[in-house]
């Protein structure tokens, strides 16, 4: 192997990682609010605001994101009305329409995650909050989110990796990230080996980062596990 070319090869993929990052973290803002939004319809008493929920979760979750960013960018200028619209100085860009099908595409897995989380806070601290005098915006803010949050964690981590890999279908539509520049040096060198081992060294990375990040918030969120170990200590004293 030679030890030059994959020092530039490294160099020259590395010039994506901003890009990287700003669709991967933006789409994953975007799409947590979104998400949070499709959560609440899904557990509401309300029908049709439950089926439209339903119906966007099923229609990302059951096609390729490849052909939603298809879709976004080929398509959507087929429509003179858009074209027209405010949204199309943004629409007609690469960028802003990767962004928003990476944000669409992570909402919908979100809003399950979510709803999952939701669903698995026990109904005993619900009541002990209500007892307590809490209820509507307080109840939810200071019990029922942070319960939820810390429940979804552990899968929302792994879509949040998911949307870090996913941001390499993004070269399809001309951006250069990581994915983009890789294809780029590989069809002026021809050592596809070298250069792909690179990218996906750099995508390692950065979801090792991830999980080290998401495994601390989880550890925070925990107070009740950190001292767990330690709490053994005076109970074996007590049996010596």
């Amino acid at each position: 192997m030679d030890l030059g070319f994959v020092l530039e090869a490294f160099r020259r993929v590395a010039g994506g990682v901003p890009l990287t990052l700003q669709l991967a973290f933006l789409s994953l803002g975007a799409g947590f609010v979104l998400a949070t939004m499709l959560a609440g319809m899904r557990l509401s008493a309300v029908l049709p605001l439950d089926w439209a929920a339903r119906g966007f979760i099923f229609v990302f979750r059951g096609t390729p994101l490849l052909v939603q960013i298809f879709l976004v960018y080929y398509g959507l200028p087929q429509f003179r009305w858009l074209r027209a619209s405010w949204a199309w100085p943004y629409l007609r860009e690469p960028w802003w329409c990767a962004l928003l099908a990476l944000a669409l595409n992570t909402a919908a897995y979100g809003a399950e995650i979510l709803r999952g989380g939701l669903l698995a806070v026990p109904a005993g601290q619900i009541e002990a909050a209500r007892a307590s005098g809490m209820s509507g915006t307080r109840l939810f803010r200071r019990i029922v989110f942070p319960v939820a949050i810390r429940q979804a964690l552990p899968a929302y981590g792994s879509e949040m990796i998911l949307m870090v890999k996913a941001t390499s279908l993004a070269s399809i539509i001309t951006l250069m990230e990581m994915t983009g520049l890789a294809r780029a040096l590989i069809a002026e060198s021809f050592r596809a080996i070298e250069v792909f081992a690179v990218a996906g060294g750099m995508y390692l990375a950065i979801n090792f980062l991830i999980t080290r990040a998401v495994m601390a918030l989880e550890f925070h969120l925990s107070p009740h596990l950190r001292g767990a170990p330690d709490a053994k200590v005076p109970v074996m004293a007590e049996m010596h």
